[in-house]
């Protein structure tokens, strides 16, 4: 997957009329030593996670940017596929100087599209982003402090939320696609339980977003509060059938997998809320 998406990017880099450099942060401990080879040209940086990091993903996020010379950062991420014009797209509101943060458009390829955000088109300006699909500048940044390396998932979305409250503005561009490849079910339903997580992460550094969350983030609440409330299944046999809600809501695309998706996310959410 790493080979396609340098192929892709490295094909966005060479379209753009400025200087460009293309980083790699791998923390396979080797294991990505063929696809160093087949792309020269891009920088391959071998990261070594601290030792207390379960999951270093910001850790490389911070190490990317602070070994990237230019002004301008974008972000993608492993097996994703910038479709063409792409990188023109996302950052021509930064190199005008009209924006500091842009946010692509994602899509999604193979069994599982349960992120495919093809179905509405964005306001101007978005709330909150991951990185899946990112630029910004080194000012902003450098203005929120980079990524918080305390959390396991979730410090994309916490990166963008201090870019909001500092002031910034998350410009859409859904001329800018990335087309992303989120696996198998079986991937999916373990991704879901691990966003469920940071998303409690989230609200419990964020804690003024919480009043607010339950209605612009409902999933993560409201899949909690249905697993909290299951006792009462012994009582009202007919519990768990508030469940055909949501299957047939979703009854267009995987009904099943996105209920299952949902269920496990409440679970991961209510696991680490109880480690408060």
């Amino acid at each position: 997957m790493l080979a396609d998406t340098l192929s892709a990017v490295s094909r966005e880099a060479a379209e753009l009329d400025h200087p460009t450099e293309v980083l790699v942060v791998d923390a396979s401990d080797g294991r990505l030593e063929h696809v160093r080879h087949a792309y020269p040209e891009a920088q391959w940086i071998n990261f070594r996670p601290p030792a207390s990091a379960t999951v270093s993903i910001p850790h490389q996020r911070n190490e990317g940017v602070r070994r990237a010379d230019g002004e301008v950062i974008v972000f993608t991420d492993t097996g994703c596929l910038p479709e063409p014009g792409w990188a023109t797209a996302l950052l021509a509101p930064l190199l005008d100087g009209s924006e500091r943060i842009t946010v692509g458009r994602t899509t999604a390829r193979g069994a599982v599209n349960l992120y495919d955000a093809t179905g509405a088109t964005p306001p101007p300006y978005v709330p909150e982003a991951p990185t899946i699909n990112m630029a910004f500048t080194r000012t902003a940044f450098d203005a929120v402090g980079g990524f918080d390396e305390s959390f396991e998932y979730g410090s994309d979305v916490d990166f963008s939320w201090r870019l909001v409250d500092a002031g910034f503005r998350l410009r859409s561009v859904p001329e800018a696609v990335v087309t992303a490849d989120w696996g198998s079910p079986r991937r999916q339903l373990k991704r879901a339980w691990s966003y469920g997580q940071g998303r409690a992460r989230l609200y419990r550094k964020h804690r003024a977003r919480i009043r607010t969350g339950w209605r612009t983030d409902p999933v993560p609440f409201a899949y909690a509060a249905f697993l909290l409330a299951l006792p009462v299944t012994l009582v009202f046999p007919l519990y768990p059938a508030l469940l055909l809600l949501p299957a047939l809501r979703n009854r267009r695309t995987r009904s099943v997998l996105t209920v299952a998706d949902h269920l496990l996310l409440g679970a991961g959410f209510l696991r680490e809320l109880s480690r408060l």
